[in-house]
């Protein structure tokens, strides 16, 4: 065979037949060199496609990785490109391939760009890069507090810079608005996400569900410093989204909320607070592209996860069903949450109303729920966990009954 058809028959077997669907998996939050992350982009691009995933957003703090940028090479404590890293480099990826000058502090690589990145690791039809940015601000609280407000917004055309709002609502709402016309204004699908909600306390379940021109957040970040699982005065980012659901679906008349899991990489290097691998999506789509998998998400064909896979989710009038790609020696237990609606008064959010060890898992609808979703728990710790005893997990995207809503 030429070896110029085999990347053609390459892609033709990871596609699906027209029509047909597959699962992708992808990370939509990752750090580099270009903000505060400790690699390279190409360590970065290259560990992801390494590892089996099929699309990656680089969402560097309010930059893309466009233009011209160099990085001091340094031994010291604070440095965080060191000679060793660039030897290593350099032997995975060729003198050639990396860009040295004489800077007046010493040595300085030159970063990637993302068109280069996309030069080298796409191609084959199997990986893709989308662009991103985790469009960085910070709230000031009456009290003097400076509460972190981070979104990403993922397929952009253009950098996208922080607002500023009187409240916490009015700064993500007005940050999310800005993605959404800019999408409009450069005729492409984009999608944000509201990042770890409980990082430094950013966001309150409260202000979360008060979202409205996007409805996605971060269930679960692989950087040890969010505080998924909140604390005494806090409740988890699992506990913010059922609240934040019954609001949403009830006063607020909004959408339901999506959740993602994300890395949040940071550290290649060995440092464990934000390393590559924690959490993901499997998204439901035709191809592998970007405006196919904005569009699956748009649409809940995804699931968030940190280790369980899942090889179908389903619903119809009568019950909603997961099936899970089930590993030898492991157990599972999908825990169905929701919350019910008696008379006009939704009754406790996240309620178990269902919990099964079955596979697959089905739920059968009694007619009074307001929405219904399902976690995946198995039994096997996570390997590079967010916090220790941490077990894998599987999230899917809730299902709201509308013969429940009062008022709709």
């Amino acid at each position: 065979m030429s070896r110029h058809l085999l990347p053609i028959l390459v892609a033709l077997l990871a596609a699906p037949a027209a029509g047909q669907t597959r699962w992708w998996k992808g990370n939509t939050h990752t750090h580099t060199l270009w903000s505060d992350g400790d690699a390279a982009p190409e360590v970065a691009a290259k560990w992801y496609r390494d590892h089996g995933y099929h699309f990656l957003v680089l969402s560097d703090h309010n930059i893309l990785q466009e233009g011209e940028r160099w990085f001091r090479v340094a031994e010291d404590e604070n440095g965080r490109l060191k000679p060793s890293e660039l030897d290593a480099l350099v032997d995975t990826f060729g003198e050639d391939q990396v860009t040295l000058r004489q800077g007046e502090n010493g040595f300085e690589m030159r970063l990637l760009t993302l068109d280069e990145l996309r030069a080298r690791f796409e191609g084959d039809g199997r990986f893709v890069m989308i662009t991103g940015e985790e469009v960085t601000a910070h709230w000031t609280s009456p009290e003097g507090g400076n509460l972190p407000v981070h979104i990403n917004a993922v397929n952009i055309a253009g950098y996208i810079p922080p607002r500023r709002g009187e409240t916490v609502v009015d700064l993500m709402n007005d940050t999310l608005d800005a993605i959404a016309a800019h999408g409009r204004e450069h005729g492409r699908p984009v999608l944000a996400h509201v990042n770890h909600p409980n990082f430094g306390w950013g966001v309150t379940w409260m202000e979360l569900a008060q979202v409205r021109a996007e409805r996605f957040f971060e269930v679960y970040n692989g950087h040890q410093g969010v505080r998924n699982h909140g604390d005494a005065e806090h409740p988890s980012t699992d506990e913010m989204w059922d609240r934040a659901l019954v609001l949403r679906l009830t006063a607020l008349d909004l959408e339901p909320l999506y959740g993602v899991a994300v890395d949040d990489a940071h550290n290649y290097h060995g440092a464990p607070t934000s390393q590559p691998g924690r959490g993901w999506v499997m998204v439901r789509a035709e191809e592998l592209s970007a405006e196919a998998l904005i569009g699956a998400m748009q649409r809940g064909e995804f699931y968030a996860s940190s280790g369980v896979t899942l090889r179908d989710v389903s619903t119809d009038k009568q019950a909603y069903r997961v099936a899970i790609e089930a590993e030898p020696g492991v157990k599972y237990t999908t825990r169905f949450l929701g919350t019910r609606v008696r008379g006009d008064a939704p009754g406790e959010p996240g309620e178990i109303l269902l919990e099964t060890g079955k596979n697959p898992a089905v739920y059968r609808f009694e007619g009074d729920e307001l929405y219904v979703r399902a976690v995946v728990v198995s039994s096997r710790e996570h390997p590079n966990p967010f916090a220790a005893g941490d077990l894998e997990q599987a999230w899917t995207q809730p299902i709201v009954r509308p013969a429940s809503r009062s008022g709709r």
